[in-house]
């Protein structure tokens, strides 16, 4: 009889920025059985060292300890330079601190106090293209974008959306009727699979110059007159 080929799957490459001690525990973390997806290639003291690993380790996914920076603001330095999603951890309550490191890129905040399979599961959940947040989180988020770009040209904005496909006008639709919903979600409503989604996704990002779920929301607010339709 003959034998089913093995595939292996690599791991998804984590680069870890927080200080030594903290580093430490996130990476010992990260060996355990549970995250076996999951591969710690580097640790970083801070966004500027990480920087400097970007060319050389690759990374697919940053967990970013926030408390060891100066300001959520840093993160936009990894965003410029790699392709890569970021989950910041930190321990503060301030919506300020969590809703500016969205802001600047991030995929998602996790609260310091959370079980280690929370963190695991946001990993997955940002590698997958979702968003790690709650809803309030979400809501203030929206709301800031559409006022820090009120003050784009409308009439530019305009002909990005008469670019987008009968399709992807549906795509947008049934993302703005659920915001928040996972990916296979939105599929299953559409009647299409998640590997179609992501596709319409970013064609949607490319054509309207957004660059996830949350600013496109933002972006279609300020056309749709609160419908949610475009």
């Amino acid at each position: 009889m003959k034998q089913a080929a093995y595939i292996k799957t690599e791991p998804i490459k984590v680069l870890v920025v927080a200080l030594p001690l903290t580093a430490w525990g996130l990476s010992r973390m990260l060996e355990l059985p549970e995250a076996a997806a999951l591969q710690c290639i580097a640790v970083a003291p801070s966004v500027a060292h990480a920087v400097q690993l970007l060319s050389t380790c690759k990374p697919e996914l940053a967990l970013v300890d926030l408390d060891s920076e100066e300001s959520g603001d840093t993160l936009v330095e990894l965003t410029t330079r790699s392709p890569l999603k970021i989950l910041a951890m930190t321990s503060s309550s301030n919506p300020v601190v969590r809703d500016r490191a969205i802001l600047a890129g991030a995929r998602g905040v996790l609260d310091k106090r959370e079980e280690v399979s929370t963190l695991i599961k946001a990993l997955h959940k940002i590698n997958d293209g979702e968003m790690w947040m709650d809803r309030s989180a979400t809501s203030r988020i929206f709301l800031e974008l559409a006022r820090q770009q009120v003050t784009k040209r409308p009439d530019a904005e305009s002909l990005r959306l008469g670019a987008l496909t009968s399709r992807e006008r549906q795509t947008v639709e049934a993302m703005m009727a659920s915001p928040a919903a996972p990916a296979k979600v939105l599929a299953k409503a559409m009647s299409i699979s998640e590997h179609t989604l992501r596709n319409h996704l970013t064609s949607i990002y490319s054509k309207l110059g957004v660059g996830n779920r949350t600013e496109l929301y933002a972006f279609v607010q300020r056309h749709s007159q609160g419908q949610g339709k475009i």
